[in-house]
Formats: structure tokens, sequence, C-alpha cells
């Protein structure tokens, strides 16, 4: 769930702030409260309602709830904001009011006002913001997954595209009379290459160390049959065991590399993937040709929906004159 304030978020507690204070205004009126009361009173519960919703969406629950699971501390440190922002309250309120101090409460009693004061001030706002993320965070779960199908679908046909097939055979058969040798060793890679992709059709990610063997296995593919028109070089800066991606995500990458880019006057298209900490970076030289192919753009999108399940980060891209970069979030599986 995304606890982060958003807009409409901030319009909700404006509405329920602005009508709070109608009402207690009307009731401060009523039973004749002190105009010191009005002025402190009145803001203070805002500033103190608020503080405690920041704290808690944007703090507590995200770190205690979201991320650790740890139920004991998240209470602790609930429990120690409610009295310490409540406390405030409080004392502030028991000043306005005109009370003798001799009467103030100490010890248990203080923690208890305290605690019951801070739960007053956050509790209805917080359970409505609550309420309106869950609900939110539903819809989104429920479009993503239905776009994550039709992005496997794409996925799919992608990896088994005939025209993917159609070229490489051709450059079999051309290799099958000018070296034997090397033929064989692209039938292999091109089998190690299917056997991959139905392996791993189901898989919304893989392990990123088996990812680059086929990304291996994809440049040689391009490298015969484009000779020296594409440099592709993997350089790893990290351990990658534990490591993982979205399946296909460097496929369709390098596949963009090859569309939209041809060599120009014998100069390759360069092409880097740098695996550095949390992120893998592919990033190449653009050349001038234009390119007849549709836009990447919707791989790109794919890939922005997949990220949406499975991590808090989302891809980067950087298209500049002469070089495009895409950062790709490395996922940690959680234990």
């Amino acid at each position: 769930m995304n606890t982060k304030l958003n807009k409409s978020d901030y319009i909700i507690l404006a509405i329920f702030f602005g009508i709070s204070i109608l009402m207690e205004t009307y009731d401060y009126n009523r039973q004749g409260y002190l105009f010191l009361e009005y002025v402190i009173d009145l803001p203070t519960g805002v500033l103190i309602s608020f503080s405690l919703i920041y704290v808690f969406l944007l703090h507590l629950i995200p770190k205690h709830i979201v991320e650790n699971r740890n139920y004991f501390k998240f209470s602790f440190f609930g429990l120690l904001a409610l009295t310490f922002f409540g406390g405030i309250e409080y004392v502030l309120g028991f000043w306005s009011a005109g009370n003798d101090w001799a009467k103030f409460p100490e010890g248990i009693n203080l923690i208890f006002k305290a605690i019951d004061n801070g739960s007053e001030a956050v509790g209805f706002p917080l359970g409505i913001l609550l309420t309106k993320k869950f609900y939110e965070g539903q819809t989104q779960i429920f479009k993503i997954e239905k776009q994550q199908k039709e992005n496997e679908l794409k996925l799919l046909r992608s990896q088994i595209d005939p025209h993917f097939l159609f070229n490489n055979l051709n450059t079999l058969d051309s290799l099958i009379d000018s070296n034997a040798e090397k033929a064989k060793e692209y039938i292999n890679r091109l089998s190690l290459i299917y056997r991959y992709l139905i392996h791993t059709k189901d898989a919304e990610v893989m392990e990123l160390s088996k990812e680059l063997q086929f990304a291996e296995n994809y440049i040689f593919l391009i490298n015969t049959r484009f000779s020296s028109d594409y440099e592709f070089t993997i350089m790893k800066n990290i351990n990658i065991a534990n490591k993982f991606i979205p399946t296909g995500a460097i496929q369709a990458l390098l596949e963009n590399v090859v569309k939209h880019n041809k060599s120009e006057d014998k100069i390759a298209v360069k092409t880097t993937i740098l695996i550095n900490d949390g992120w893998l970076i592919i990033s190449n030289t653009k050349s001038n040709t234009d390119s007849s192919h549709e836009s990447f753009g919707t791989g790109l999108e794919n890939l922005k929906a997949r990220y949406k399940l499975l991590s808090d980060k989302q891809i980067q891209i950087h298209n500049m004159d002469k070089k495009f970069e895409v950062f790709i979030p490395i996922i940690t599986l959680s234990e």
C-alpha cells in the first residue's frame, strides 16, 4: 500500500479539518470558552492531528508494518508518538483553559490522558486516509494485474516471433555452406535460447545470472547475423547471486538496440550492460538512421507495469543526443 500523501489526501484533510474547526468553534461558543482557548486549542488540534498522520503514514506504517512487519516496534513507537503529541495538546489545552496547575495530573494519569488525546486527534482522519488508500491500492492492483496478463501475452508472442525464427534460419542457412563449425555453434545457441524461453514463460522474475547467460547467447546470434555492426560489453561490479530481474527484460532492451540503431560508416553501435548495486544499466550509442520499426515505448510501458507489481522502484530512461540508457532496478527477493 502506498502511504505517501497525494493531492486528493490533502483535499480530504482540508475538508475534514475545516468542518472540524467549525464544529469546535460552535461548541466553544456554546460553552463559553475563553478567547485564548480559540487561539490555542483549534490550531494546536489541527497541527497535532496532521503531525500524527504524518508520523504514522510516512514513517511508522511503511517502516514497521509494510517493510518489516514488526508489530511490536510499531505498537511501541505508535504509543510513544500518541503520548508525545497528545501530551503537548493536553498541556496547551490545560494552560489555555486557565486551570489550576496544582490539579495537573502526574505520572501514569498524565500518560493515559496524553494517549487518549492523541488517539482522539488522529483516529478519525487517519482511518479515513487508510481506508481511501486501501481501496485505491486494490483498484491499482486490479488494473496492474489486468495489464500484466496482457503484457505476458505480448512478451510470449515476442519471444516466439516468427520473424525472429525466420531471420535466424536465414543466417543459419548461409553458415552451413560457409562455416559448418560456426553453424553447429549457432544451432546450439539457438536451442539454448528457445529452451530458456519455454522454461521461463510463466516466471515473473528470473535470476540475474540466468538472464545474463541468456543475454550472452542472444548477443552471439546478433553478432553472427550482423557481423561487426554491433559491439556488446557486460560489466559486473557486484556479486549477482540472489539478484533477480523481470523475465525477458534484457532481451527486450537488446531487441530495442538492434531495431532502432544501424551501423554507420562501419562504426559499430556500442552497447554496455552494466550491473551496479541495485541497478542493471543498458546503454547504447545512437545512430542517425531513422528506424522503420514501431516505437519501443510499448515495451518500456510493459516493463514499467511489471515493476509496479514487483518492486517499489521504477525504471529510468535517459534519451540523450548520442546515447540511450535504461536503468532497471535489480530485485532482491525477501526470504
